[in-house]
């Protein structure tokens, strides 16, 4: 099966903006860095910039996710993954917070700080229906934890 093949435009906002990279060519993601040095002080949020604007193809999104080196140490991402629309035009920064020990954790310039995917946004109607035209399923209003079998 073959990939889908997606161009997607970057401008560097920052002379010291590095385009984001792939680790290997079979990565999901690519690398997004930090323009800057940034200190992630434990318990708040804290946005590091990347010094990059993006131009995502209309009918994608692309997705900001943890590097999951940094999440082994205590790096979070609060909303657990940032979701880039194709229609903004502003700054990519990544949102963290920092869980792990001591009160702060800094961020290196230069540093891998987060991956950025990309994937297909589909052409949604909603359509409003009674409860019951909704149907039955096996698990039914079964709420968190409702499926585990133990």
């Amino acid at each position: 099966m073959g990939r889908v093949q997606l161009t997607v435009e970057f401008a560097r906002l920052d002379d010291e903006a590095r385009l984001p990279t792939q680790g290997s060519p079979q990565a999901a993601g690519w690398d997004l860095y930090a323009l800057e040095e940034t200190i992630v002080v434990s318990r708040k949020s804290s946005m590091i910039r990347t010094g990059l604007s993006v131009a995502i193809p209309e009918g994608w999104e692309g997705q900001i996710r943890c590097r999951s080196s940094l999440g082994k140490k205590g790096m979070i991402m609060p909303n657990g993954v940032g979701t880039i629309d194709s229609d903004y035009r502003g700054e990519l920064m990544v949102l963290a917070t920092w869980i792990g020990e001591g009160k702060k954790f800094i961020v290196a310039k230069g540093e891998r700080v987060a991956q950025l995917l990309f994937a297909p946004v589909p052409k949604v109607t909603i359509q409003e229906v009674s409860p019951e035209e909704l149907g039955n399923t096996e698990r039914g209003k079964g709420g968190f934890g409702s499926t585990g079998k133990f």
